[in-house]
């Protein structure tokens, strides 16, 4: 059974470097931290292994499978699970993995007109996805196709979005899953109304919110923090602190580690590591109990790496060193699930050959269902304006039907003055 961890404002790894807020640090090294004031003594010292290499429990850090796909123990956050759950886990890195790819590769083609990569942040994705209940609400921003699919969301619903053909996709109501966000942070606030509604309404679910790093410094996340602590609304922040907000890595975002800003609204808060599915599997399993018990809102931390790019449209190798990637490359999600599954005799040939038919099966379904959807007719987009028809709502629509047809007659050869 998994519980509160017994300090929240220990030591752990900060984001920034003693006396020089703008400096830059190899992410993922050993640097130590005396209180939530700022960083100690041992603030800036490299670990000797190199940027990124270390795979030890830095204090302050949840951990329960190393990056060598070793089982640790931590004494506070635990988890039991049967044969058949942590292969259910590897599946879902890897089939997430491979829609990812799938979906990046058909915005190459033109068939997407943009796509945010969750390269590198399976885990932390999958480990929170399904630590959820039922019961559970979840209110994304516009890279969680991890928890998506883990709520049961059509991945070629979420896809319609990104070639412009629906709103969404998907019924929010059905699937527990609020539809995308793209304005930073703004869905911290929807969360924390949603869950304060569950406590005047008697609801036995929690919420929990995603964001990133970035939007952390929104201040829409602040003021979420504010009524949910007040409130003590039944809801869980899930940060995944992937080191860049686009290109803004973290340690000019803030001073102390991320997770440590709860406990200045009065809240705790947890760093785990976001490449150990289990870890955020306990740690967030953990934090949705409590929030159900009514002991309020928990941030969580998940520390981890945005292997991609921001999204399509942008270049990391402008502004990222290559050996950070290739550092963060040893601590792959799915290559620890899948050491500690060989390591631990849980998994044979056929398993893996079976599910590499599954992805293959994936990747066609989403291939040959992207191309295939139907254009929408633009005129439906004026039939939920209002509740009641409208004349002013009549007017747009005219205007805008006869817009829209004048590309067609262009199209036919026909001439029309200051034609677009």
């Amino acid at each position: 059974m998994s519980r509160t961890p017994r300090a929240v404002t220990g030591p752990g790894k900060p984001d920034s470097v003693h006396g020089d807020p703008a400096g830059r640090t190899d992410r993922g090294e050993n640097v130590a931290v005396d209180h939530v004031g700022g960083p100690g003594t041992g603030a800036g010292l490299p670990d000797p292994a190199g940027p990124g290499l270390d795979t030890s429990q830095t204090p302050g850090l949840v951990q329960l499978l190393t990056p060598e796909g070793e089982r640790v123990e931590h004494p506070d956050w635990s988890i039991d699970l049967t044969d058949d759950e942590y292969r259910g886990l590897y599946r879902d890195l890897v089939l997430v993995r491979r829609f990812d790819a799938e979906a990046t590769a058909l915005q190459r083609q033109g068939e997407l007109g943009l796509w945010a990569s969750l390269l590198g942040q399976e885990a932390a994705q999958v480990g929170s996805g399904r630590a959820l209940g039922e019961q559970d609400y979840a209110f994304p921003t516009y890279r969680e196709h991890g928890v998506a699919w883990c709520r049961g969301v059509d991945p070629l619903n979420l896809l319609g979005m990104f070639r412009g053909v629906n709103h969404g996709g998907w019924d929010p109501n059905s699937n527990n899953f609020h539809l995308y966000t793209i304005v930073i942070g703004s869905q911290a606030l929807h969360a924390v109304g949603y869950a304060m509604g569950l406590q005047r309404s008697g609801g036995d679910g929690s919420v929990i919110a995603y964001f990133g790093d970035g939007a952390s410094s929104q201040g829409d996340v602040s003021e979420a923090f504010t009524f949910a602590a007040v409130f003590n609304a039944p809801v869980v922040f899930f940060c995944q602190n992937n080191q860049w907000a686009i290109s803004e890595p973290t340690e000019r975002q803030m001073r102390v580690p991320l997770y440590q800003r709860a406990a200045g609204f009065g809240f705790p808060g947890v760093r785990v590591d976001g490449n150990d599915v289990l870890a955020c599997l306990a740690v967030t399993r953990g934090a949705l109990e409590r929030a159900r018990r009514g002991e309020g809102p928990m941030l969580i931390e998940a520390f981890t790496y945005r292997m991609g790019a921001h999204t399509t449209s942008d270049d990391p190798t402008r502004y990222r060193l290559a050996a950070e990637l290739e550092a963060w490359k040893l601590k792959d999600p799915i290559e620890r699930l899948k050491a500690f599954l060989h390591k631990n005799g849980l998994a044979d040939a056929e398993f893996f050959a079976e599910l590499e038919r599954e992805s293959d099966e994936l990747a066609k379904r989403v291939r040959q269902g992207v191309r295939t959807m139907p254009d929408p007719d633009p005129t439906l987009m004026f039939e939920h304006a209002y509740a009641e028809p409208h004349p002013l709502v009549d007017e747009e629509r005219a205007e805008f039907t006869a817009y829209h047809a004048s590309f067609a007659e262009q199209g036919d050869g026909g001439s029309q003055e200051g034609g677009h």
